[in-house]
């Protein structure tokens, strides 16, 4: 194998590629990114067996072939290189050594066998369909944070992506839930994803997703099955599995008879939920909300740090006191991008119903606090 290719394009690959790849690997072949080259093109790969990102970059072929060289150190050499160098990367006639240079540099890195790189990409995916870039960032934003990161309910650690129906209209739903409070968002189901199975997206396929698609093109291609789920476009392919299990029914959850309706600028909600939770106690960051009539009055209080409290204008007019944690709100709110928050309440007990005046297509649902 040997190759020239432009530094700048080769490490926006290799960035893309190498976040895959854990820095600490009882597997030493699973360390490393598989690169091929032939017909004017490199291809890299990597995976944790769970996970799968391939993509393909142009570069000047001279020799075809293939290897497995170290990711972490193969993309730390090419990001401290130079801007606008070219870098040549040759491979030696045993397969066991690949030189890396690029003007008066030189490096030596050994290589693992192509053979013993595991592929798990290979299975053809009987579902797909297509769906703005966009659209997928927002399914993405609107849902992530609410994820659970508990190793015993493992399957609440991802987002749980299915067709549903919402007044007689079909829609591809996401959501995510960690007990504490639910996240859930919707769009028109594209085609071709009718009849396609619900499937929970690993945490980690769903970070590395999103930051593959900060900058994409105009489409996503998404196939999937019972098991595995692909995400393709530009150059790129993502492969995940997924998690095996089932998500709850997280309808029930969903409140139906609160009937307290409180609406806020969720920009200024946003801020003073901030300040005042300064003062609240590092553990549960507990915040109450006191409404009388017209009024909100924020409040926290530390045995350390003292107390804070706030008052705010509020559209609505009930008489009631709730807490919340104020970690917990403040990622509901940030997610609310109109002018108007509509509170739908119950009582001091019962979860609360958190949405977008102006964009239906988003629902919160959160957990109350005693305080």
């Amino acid at each position: 194998m040997k190759l020239s290719i432009d530094r700048a394009a080769l490490l926006r690959s290799l960035n893309h590629v190498q976040s895959v790849v854990e820095r600490r690997n009882t597997i030493p072949i699973l360390s490393n990114v598989l690169m091929k080259a032939e017909d004017g093109v490199l291809s890299l790969s990597s995976t944790d067996m769970d996970l799968e990102i391939n993509e393909s970059v142009a570069a000047s072929i001279t020799l075809a072939g293939a290897t497995t060289a170290p990711a972490h150190t193969l993309h730390d050499i090419i990001r401290k290189l130079p801007d606008g160098v070219d870098v040549e990367i040759e491979l030696n006639a045993e397969g066991t050594q690949m030189v890396v240079r690029s003007g008066r540099s030189q490096f030596k890195l050994s290589c693992l066998p192509v053979a013993d790189f595991p592929e798990i990409s290979a299975t053809e995916l009987p579902s797909g369909f297509t769906i703005p870039a966009a659209d997928l960032r927002a399914l993405i934003d609107r849902t992530k944070f609410a994820m659970s990161t508990e190793e015993t309910r493992y399957y609440l650690n991802g987002i749980y992506l299915h067709e549903a129906e919402q007044e007689g209209v079909k829609v591809l739903r996401a959501v995510s839930t960690d007990g504490h409070r639910l996240a859930r968002f919707e769009m028109p189901l594209p085609d071709g994803a009718e009849g396609m199975p619900g499937v929970i997206v690993p945490r980690k396929a769903v970070g590395e997703i999103r930051k593959l698609i900060e900058d994409a093109a105009d489409v996503i291609t998404v196939t999937l099955s019972e098991n595995k789920i692909r995400f393709s476009f530009d150059h790129i392919v993502m492969t995940s599995k997924l998690i095996d299990g089932t998500f709850p029914d997280y309808q029930r959850v969903i409140p139906e008879g609160n009937d307290k309706i409180v609406e806020v600028d969720p920009k200024v909600f946003t801020k003073a939920i901030d300040r005042v939770s300064t003062i609240s106690d590092g553990k549960s960051r507990a915040l109450k909300i006191a409404l009388q009539g017209k009024q909100m009055t924020l409040s926290a209080s530390s045995p350390e740090a003292g107390s804070a409290t706030e008052e705010m204008e509020v559209n609505g007019d009930s008489t009631l006191e709730i807490g919340f944690n104020a970690k917990y709100l403040l990622d509901i709110t940030s997610q609310i991008e109109g002018e108007g928050c509509r509170l739908t309440l119950a009582d001091s007990g019962s979860p609360t119903i958190i949405q977008d005046n102006s964009d239906p297509s988003a629902l919160y649902v959160l957990m109350p606090l005693r305080v």
